[in-house]
């Protein structure tokens, strides 16, 4: 019998989540939640983009919650933790990439976990960068090694294709002069996230980290007007971003990420570059190992504005977990909880029923 989906929120995320649920094998959809009012009442599949499904979007919280649903996956642009404390107390579980990746530091991490005991339910945060390149796809590598002393994950990203005008310009507040880009919740709400992947890190690794991470903040300004799909970014204003987190002993960093975030190669001051687009791995210890991912990046501007493979990989890790954390035991799983779980073959490639 299949696991029952609501699909929280049809942004980018959302909509290769859905297609990726009604592709699965094992899951059913059968709700979504929308924010839009323009939504509301109309068919999932409409929305986005695979022609009528049967399932019809609604902003109505207490009838979604009383459906008959197995797992939420939990999608809006920002987490809501007293939204996500609501689901998981209405008996379902929750699957999403913003966030509980490793939260127990977090000061609601005990209302959560209460929220799971009461609905008898899992919460489980996954994705991509946080939520896989920086904990899950290390701590696998890092068993080729011994004697590990740094572990390092990065992104690098032309993020001209990310289709999302308002996360980019209000939220990463490219194409502002840089006194107002310092002022970034970037470095803070990315910093959630990474901060818990380098705890998971660390806590696998049996590494005992100081008390305080680090954070950066680097950035480079545009030299001439940069074009993008949203209008162009203006001569010395923000044109590229780069956020570092670390976790030290003893004051010597052990494991860092990092997000390089360019609005192209040309035209920047300073003059960095990306070399092209891809995350890496890199484990330091006997041996050292290093891998490099890639094919999450969209081959063309024109090709990420349509559909974003770095978007539809954070879709699909969600909606490959849901099954193990269906039959998880209540409360916060990570990685570390929960058996490996993988994707799908195509329609295809799968025995007949």
């Amino acid at each position: 019998m299949a696991y029952r989906v609501i699909q929280w929120a049809t942004g980018n995320v959302g909509r290769a989540a859905i297609e990726g649920i009604l592709s699965h094998p094992e899951l059913e959809l059968v709700g979504a939640w929308v924010h839009s009012e323009a939504k509301v009442g109309r068919d999932v599949g409409e929305i986005c983009g695979v022609g009528p499904i049967g399932v019809c979007a609604t902003n109505d919280v207490d009838a979604l919650l009383a459906t008959d649903a197995d797992c939420v996956l939990y999608s809006p642009i920002m987490a809501q933790t007293p939204e996500v404390i609501r689901i998981l107390a209405s008996g379902k579980n929750v699957v999403t990439p913003l966030g509980w990746f490793f939260p127990f530091r977090m000061s609601d991490v005990t209302e959560v976990e209460e929220a799971c005991r009461e609905g008898g339910v899992t919460l489980h945060g996954t994705g991509i960068h946080p939520g896989g390149i920086t904990e899950r796809f290390p701590l696998v590598v890092s068993g080729l090694s011994r004697e590990i002393r740094h572990v390092r994950a990065e992104e690098f990203s032309d993020i001209r294709t990310y289709d999302a005008e308002f996360v980019v310009r209000e939220l990463m507040l490219f194409g502002k002069s840089p006194e107002e880009a310092r002022q970034s919740p970037m470095l803070r709400m990315l910093g959630s996230g990474f901060q818990q992947s380098i705890d998971m890190v660390a806590h696998a690794l049996g590494m005992r980290l100081d008390s305080e991470k680090l954070a950066t903040q680097e950035m480079a300004v545009a030299t001439a007007p940069i074009d993008t799909p949203w209008g162009a970014i203006e001569p010395g204003t923000v044109a590229a971003q780069r956020f570092t987190w670390q976790g030290t002993v003893r004051g010597e960093p052990v494991i860092t990420v990092r997000v390089n975030w360019l609005m192209g190669e040309e035209n920047l001051d300073p003059a960095w570059r990306l070399d092209g687009e891809r995350f890496e791995v890199e484990v330091t210890g006997d041996p050292p190992v290093r891998l490099t991912f890639e094919g999450l990046h969209p081959e063309s501007l024109e090709a990420g504005v349509q559909r974003n493979a770095g978007v539809v990989a954070t879709a699909m890790h969600c909606v490959s977990a849901i099954p193990a954390v269906c039959e998880a035991a209540p409360g916060i799983r990570t990685y570390l909880d929960l058996p490996m779980y993988a994707g799908r073959a195509a329609p295809d490639l799968l025995p007949e029923s």
